[in-house]
């Protein structure tokens, strides 16, 4: 038995010789076959030094059997490895940061738009962190217009019944979008709101030759045609239902912003007004993190500071301070106040108390100063 295992064990070593042998001659044939070769390249493109040997290559071949030349370019071809680089990175003749390109190193996160979770919030108004000078920083801050909205024929197209100009205005400056959009009808209006609101600005939007579209949950159709105003039942939101709860048990029919606009084919709106009944602050913070705003041309939007909105925390100044800190997030989208409208029927209410005199609703426009359909 012993004899046997003996037998065994060897002829196990003999066949770990016989594989070792073949693997080492097999080695040895390949560097046999690409000797004087370059090496393989790993930055995309030939160096130097592999273009010195291939035209060294080619001048000793230029008199040789071309047979030969065209075995020595498939061998090189063969050997170099090409890995596509991205275009910013390879520019030809161009350096980064006062070197050369085919030497530096590639960045270690290629550029790309990271996604936002929060706002920036702005530093405080005073060192105490006071509310009145919260109050008084933001309070000044949408009464005092950054650009006027100028046209020979008609600065802006106003409606509502609050007030003795109206609540709502639109900006049709020669210098921005909008007239010329209404002027060859292809322009787009998005209106959030509820039902029993006016629709002054929308109608004349309409019949101005704009596609008007109002979101109301409150109507009993899904999506019905009137007055050349489509009306559609749903409501904007800061957030999308959750998957979870089946349609049928949630209590309307809410979506983003930028849900709607991709499921109804939009990738621009010219005007978007709304009037959310304090829900303003998260929608207007979602538009702003998700970059929804780069889409509108002018933002028509009624804000409510008699309480601190849905989903908005914190003590009295951290909220105004909050609100303020939104609105520079306007600010730095290249957005401007153009508009203003306090109506004094209004309570004197801000957060729940009377502070500077200030209503309890502010109606404010914007216009995207940037915007090019």
């Amino acid at each position: 038995m012993w004899r046997d295992r003996l037998t065994r064990g060897l002829a196990l070593r003999l066949c770990l010789l016989l594989t070792a042998l073949c693997v080492c001659l097999h080695v040895y044939l390949e560097l046999g076959e690409w000797r004087g070769a370059p090496s393989p390249l790993t930055l995309g493109r030939p160096t130097q030094t592999s273009q010195v040997l291939l035209d060294s290559g080619e001048r000793k071949l230029g008199a040789a059997d071309p047979t030969e030349s065209r075995v020595w370019d498939r061998a090189v071809k063969r050997r170099v490895s090409y890995v596509r680089t991205p275009k910013k990175d390879s520019v030809a003749g161009k350096k980064v940061g006062g070197e050369d390109p085919s030497t530096c190193c590639p960045p270690l996160r290629p550029n790309r738009k990271s996604a936002r979770w929060h706002i920036e919030l702005e530093p405080w108004a005073s060192d105490s962190h006071s509310l009145e000078e919260e109050a008084r920083r933001f309070l000044s801050y949408i009464t005092t217009p950054q650009v006027f909205c100028a046209s020979p024929e008609s600065p802006v197209v106003q409606g509502g019944q609050e007030g003795p100009e109206g609540r709502w205005a639109v900006c049709l400056d020669s210098r921005y979008s909008l007239a010329q959009r209404i002027h060859i009808q292809h322009c787009r209006v998005y209106s959030l709101g509820l039902g029993m609101e006016d629709k002054t600005v929308e109608r004349s939007l309409a019949r101005a030759g704009c596609e008007v579209h109002c979101f109301d949950p409150s109507l009993r159709q899904a999506h019905l045609q009137e007055s050349d105003m489509w009306l559609h039942r749903l409501s904007i939101d800061w957030r999308d239902p959750n998957p979870a709860i089946p349609a049928q048990r949630q209590h309307s029919n809410t979506k983003k912003l930028a849900t709607i606009l991709n499921d109804f084919g939009h990738r621009q709106v010219d005007v978007l007004k709304a009037d959310m009944e304090s829900a303003e602050w998260k929608i207007l913070e979602n538009l702003v993190l998700e970059g929804v705003l780069s889409s509108v041309g002018q933002l028509l939007l009624e804000i409510h500071l008699h309480w601190a909105g849905f989903e908005v925390g914190g003590d009295d100044p951290s909220v105004v301070r909050y609100w303020f800190s939104l609105l520079k997030e306007l600010e730095r989208a290249h957005f401007r106040l153009f508009y203003y409208h306090s109506d004094p029927a209004k309570p004197r209410l801000f957060l729940h108390r009377n502070i500077l005199n200030a209503t309890s609703a502010y109606t404010l426009g914007w216009v995207n100063t940037q915007w090019r359909p």
